[in-house]
């Protein structure tokens, strides 16, 4: 079995604390706190996030700006705090390693983040490969970061699970050919989401339950 994981606001609750980097950041910025970009950006890698902000912000929005105070906060956070691990992912990762199960990362963050939230949480070791947003032309929605996925676990999409928690990741996904389940975490499913996923899960505890009960 292959299983692919998204990693912001699906392994590690990262999106809150990007809330409060962007409430930090829009202050400073003089537009005033701006963490709700988080939910008009979900899924999506930073380039294709900045252009949201320059559509929602126009000519009050600078990128070099919103880059340093975000990254000034989250260095600040991390260095006093370590990330913040969701529900079930320890025991997920280790019913699937027992399991012979390969795994791969999905995420949308820059490779330098994605890899130092994977080591601090001591869970680097059990991917077969990593893609990030800057590994890729297009962001999700569109299904080239999970094509690559795929590829790197020398696998065929249909053989592949994904685990996500928003709409762009699990559109992404869904496009690529992927059996494609859903943790939420900021946002709730759609109509349209729920007509393309395999199942939805409150949690990864959930989602080993589900592996072990239907042996899929």
């Amino acid at each position: 079995m292959n299983v692919i994981f998204d990693m912001d606001g699906l392994m590690f609750d990262t999106e809150k604390v990007f809330i409060m980097a962007w409430d930090y950041a829009g202050e400073k910025m003089g537009i005033g706190k701006a963490g709700y970009m988080v939910y008009k950006t979900l899924g999506m890698n930073i380039v294709s996030s900045y252009n949201v902000w320059k559509e929602e912000f126009g000519d009050r929005y600078n990128q070099e700006e919103l880059r340093k105070y975000t990254k000034d906060f989250l260095q600040n956070y991390y260095s006093g705090n370590k990330v913040p691990v969701k529900k079930g992912l320890y025991n997920l990762l280790s019913y699937l390693k027992d399991n012979d199960c390969n795994m791969a990362v999905a995420s949308s963050s820059p490779r330098w983040e994605v890899e130092k939230h994977l080591k601090d949480a001591g869970i680097y070791d059990y991917f077969t490969g990593i893609v990030c947003g800057d590994m890729v032309q297009n962001s999700k929605p569109n299904p080239e970061i999970y094509l690559k996925a795929c590829e790197l676990l020398g696998a065929n999409p249909a053989e592949c699970y994904a685990l996500e928690d928003s709409k762009n990741g699990l559109l992404s996904a869904y496009k690529a050919g992927c059996k494609t389940i859903m943790i939420p975490d900021l946002w709730q499913p759609d109509d349209e989401i729920l007509s393309i996923i395999a199942g939805k899960y409150e949690d990864l505890d959930e989602v080993k339950d589900a592996f072990e009960r239907f042996q899929i």
